[in-house]
């Protein structure tokens, strides 16, 4: 008889033998399926529960993340730095003066989250705007501009070059780009960065999360002042 063939009872010619491994039942198969996507979401829960144990809503920062300082003019004249600003909660958005829509809409939406945070505590929380645009955002422009939305908001000025190593440090960009009418506007980055009370940045939300879900963006900050 050759090799793989077996004659069928009652006589008739060779059918071939099946060599392949035995079938599992379908409901073994999606018993296992199951296992394995269970054991992937345990482990996806036990690393989200070690690298954001306060189960924070934004993009968390590794603990001993730099916080590079910022160090320029205020929104009052004066000389300021992200660091005067320690033992208070500060949300830093990088954005300028005449920007149609990202920056007003963000700054109107971290009022909302600041009067969303208990009483007690939106004294604690500031707004702070720097500027991507220091050729046309002035002190007292940026003045009108930040209390507009909060009265607690602060604004800040950089030199260009400061500026440009600022944004590295902090992953910012912004690129200036010509408008009819010999103006321009600046492209850059929309997310907003949260600063603990002792100068550790802590957490990055996007665009979508300030401005969609600020009761969400003030559990995160309630939850880090805490």
């Amino acid at each position: 008889m050759a090799d793989g063939l077996r004659t069928a009872e009652g006589g008739g010619g060779p059918v071939p033998v099946d060599h392949s491994p035995p079938r599992r039942p379908w409901t073994r198969s999606l018993a296992l399926a199951a296992t394995l996507v269970s054991a992937g979401l345990a482990g996806l829960l036990l690393y989200d529960r070690f690298t954001n144990p306060l189960a924070l809503y934004g993009s968390v920062y590794p603990p001993g993340t730099p916080t590079p300082d910022l160090r320029g003019t205020g929104e009052d004249g004066r000389p300021l730095a992200l660091s005067d600003l320690r033992g208070k909660t500060v949300a830093v958005f990088f954005g300028f003066l005449h920007c149609p829509n990202y920056c007003p809409t963000t700054l109107a939406a971290l009022e909302r989250v600041r009067q969303a945070l208990p009483e007690r505590d939106r004294a604690q929380f500031v707004t702070l705007l720097v500027s991507v645009d220091p050729k046309r955002d002035t002190p007292a422009l940026m003045n009108e501009y930040v209390s507009y939305f909060s009265a607690g908001a602060r604004g800040l000025i950089l030199p260009e070059a400061a500026l440009r190593a600022a944004a590295a440090g902090w992953g910012v960009g912004y690129q200036y780009v010509d408008v009819e009418g010999g103006e321009y506007q600046v492209n850059h980055t929309t997310g907003t960065y949260l600063v603990d009370r002792t100068g550790a940045r802590r957490v990055v939300w996007d665009y979508s999360q300030v401005t969609t879900n600020p009761q969400r963006v003030a559990q995160d900050v309630q939850a880090v002042m805490e």
